[in-house]
């Protein structure tokens, strides 16, 4: 049983989130909690957040079924981040000028499977 969630529009870049995402791809559903919770990047709570819903999509649907599934049978099957809109700012600048600021968003997207 399968368990997907997505987060969209979160307000940091995807390249920060890659970061954070890669080291999570492929792992067990409880040691990609402890390396959430333990990472220092900013980017650890928003896809902590959406893992957790992935979980909880999974054991919904398994109960749904009438499947017994376990939390500790999970594992990140898929994992990604892909860029959002972007924001785009003007500040003051140097002479008159204004000067482009671009706030990057992105949308995360997390698979737990069962493992087999």
């Amino acid at each position: 049983m399968q368990g997907r969630a997505i987060a969209k529009n979160i307000g940091m870049s995807a390249r920060k989130m890659r970061l954070v995402i890669d080291q999570i791809r492929h792992q067990d559903v409880n040691a990609a909690y402890s390396i959430l919770q333990f990472s220092k990047k900013a980017a650890a709570e928003p896809i902590d957040k959406a893992l957790r819903s992935a979980v909880a999509n999974a054991v919904y649907r398994a109960d749904e079924s009438g499947e017994a599934l376990d939390v500790d049978d999970l594992f990140v099957a898929e994992a990604f981040v892909d860029e959002g809109p972007t924001l785009r700012r003007y500040r003051a600048a140097a002479m008159g000028r204004a000067a482009p600021r671009r706030k990057r968003s992105s949308h995360v997207t997390v698979v737990v499977g069962k493992k087999e």
